[in-house]
């Protein structure tokens, strides 16, 4: 009975630590991402634009986080590079945003990152996890992309779409 018993509780300790080893790890937060647009940008009403410029920014912040994440661990010249040049070209496009809020809607409410995974410190993973994140994030921008185009009638939005996609 006892060796029964032994048995058990290490095949149920290795159980629990597989669950735990999963939940605290940086990978496991990725799965969030998911969720951010479960409710999408709502209908196709007069505030639709404004929701997905929201959205929108929220998105470009995001993928600035991801990124300052990627330049203070990554060891890679190309992964330090790829966050270079969204830390370059980022700010810009939630500048326009910004000022179509303004203008359209006279909002000058300021959005930010949302559901940022923690990528964790360097290992030999690091890139990987980097490269996942930003794959899911350019894989939730284009979710809302497509949904913009069917609710919106604003060319500026619509054009929008289409750079974020390209």
């Amino acid at each position: 009975m006892s060796k029964f018993l032994t048995i058990s509780l290490v095949i149920i300790a290795f159980i629990a630590g597989i669950g735990i080893g999963y939940v605290i790890t940086p990978q496991y937060s990725l799965t969030s991402l998911d969720s951010i647009h479960i409710k999408g940008l709502g209908e196709a009403d007069r505030n639709v634009d404004l929701r997905y410029l929201d959205a929108m920014i929220s998105h470009h912040n995001t993928a600035m986080e991801l990124a300052i994440q990627a330049k203070n661990n990554s060891k890679r010249s190309e992964i330090i590079g790829l966050a270079d040049e969204i830390l370059k070209d980022e700010p810009a496009a939630i500048d326009e945003l910004y000022e179509w809020k303004k203008d359209w809607y006279n909002d000058i409410s300021r959005s930010n990152a949302e559901n940022i995974p923690n990528l964790g410190i360097y290992d030999e993973k690091f890139d990987l996890r980097f490269l996942n994140a930003l794959i899911a994030h350019h894989e939730e921008g284009i979710k809302m992309t497509k949904e913009i185009r069917l609710k919106s009638i604003r060319l500026e939005v619509l054009n929008n779409a289409d750079y974020v996609e390209s």
